[in-house]
């Protein structure tokens, strides 16, 4: 198995290397692929030390068998032919592709299969927060189909990179210091703050973070289920957070819900509010599955549950997404 990543340096792209040693996913080989300003970076993969090699329209890719990259939309689109023309399944975290009618869009624990029917020999990673909400979803629909969800996101400064993390981290400091706040990779100071803006605002008043959940959700799922979202950007660091309200066309019980989740593909429940047992974002870093807690009725209504979810931003919600997808591809036989 020759396997490539691309935005080795980044974020997602160091986290891919640590997911992949220790699930020991099947590699013979392993590719690392930068811009100029990472090219020639070294990184110790399993023992052997990797050097990053330039990004470029060559051969490359020649033999590579899943190439998952992480490099930015732009990246994405203007290198996924010469990434995929000898045959390489390229599993992106992008945003370029999500929404094409000839890229899958998947979360193993919801649509596996789908990653089956790839015309252009591309898979689509879900953004973040639409992964971890989904994957809690499934095990509500496999009760009663879904109708309407309301989610508000609490986002970790994570969701915006590496540099942005390191930039809450100097702004604590800062602010603790006496000094001006360095403000470059948010709108505003996050740190001591939160803001009600991630991505740029669309004509709907709603930003471009809230319409993926919108529109991802449905494409995931195959379902007609209407999403009202609102995400906020929070000064906690790799960790998101939701709040989603449910409405399904019968009424499930909370302890309906409780057991579905305890049986649920990549969840785990938290949920025992009178000893304070809910999931934070503290508590997760580093963890596969997605945490529920805070499970009651919606008193607003009858066909509505309410909960709380939090899932590693950039573990199930970028890099182990991905690489599960590649997991399922090789236990169905459909990648050697």
């Amino acid at each position: 198995m020759k396997v490539a990543i691309v935005g080795a340096s980044g974020a997602v792209g160091q986290e891919f290397l640590r997911v992949l040693d220790e699930r020991n996913f099947p590699i013979d080989e392993l590719l690392l692929f930068g811009s100029e300003r990472s090219a020639g970076r070294k990184y110790t993969f399993r023992g052997k030390e990797i050097e990053v090699k330039l990004l470029q329209h060559n051969d490359d890719f020649k033999g590579v068998d899943i190439a998952f990259t992480s490099a930015g939309g732009g990246t994405s689109k203007d290198f996924a032919e010469t990434i995929t023309k000898y045959g390489a399944v390229m599993i992106d975290n992008s945003s370029a592709f999500r929404m094409d009618a000839d890229v899958p869009l998947v979360v193993p624990e919801c649509n596996a299969e789908d990653a089956l029917n790839r015309p252009r020999n591309i898979i689509a990673n879900p953004n973040c927060t639409t992964i971890m909400m989904v994957v809690a979803l499934q095990a509500l629909e496999n009760i009663s189909h879904i109708k309407r969800i309301h989610v508000s996101s609490y986002q970790a400064a994570s969701g915006a990179g590496a540099a942005a993390m390191a930039e809450l981290y100097e702004q604590y400091r800062q602010v603790l210091a006496g000094e001006k706040p360095t403000v470059d990779k948010f709108a505003y100071q996050l740190a001591f703050n939160v803001i009600p803006q991630i991505d740029v605002f669309t004509d709907n008043g709603y930003t471009k973070e809230e319409m993926k959940m919108y529109n991802e959700t449905k494409k995931i799922m195959h379902t007609d289920c209407e999403v009202s979202a609102m995400c906020v950007r929070v000064p906690s660091l790799r960790c998101h957070s939701e709040a989603i309200w449910a409405e399904t066309e019968q009424p499930v019980s909370v302890e309906q819900f409780k057991e579905a989740i305890k049986n649920g593909n990549g969840l785990q429940l938290e949920d025992d509010p009178q000893s304070k047992v809910y999931p934070m974002p503290l508590f997760h870093e580093g963890c596969d599955d997605v945490f529920v807690g805070r499970v009651r009725k919606d008193l607003a209504n009858p066909n509505g549950l309410t909960f709380w979810l939090v899932s590693d931003q950039i573990k199930k919600g970028a890099a182990l997404n991905a690489v599960q997808i590649a997991e399922y591809l090789i236990k169905v036989g459909n990648i050697k």
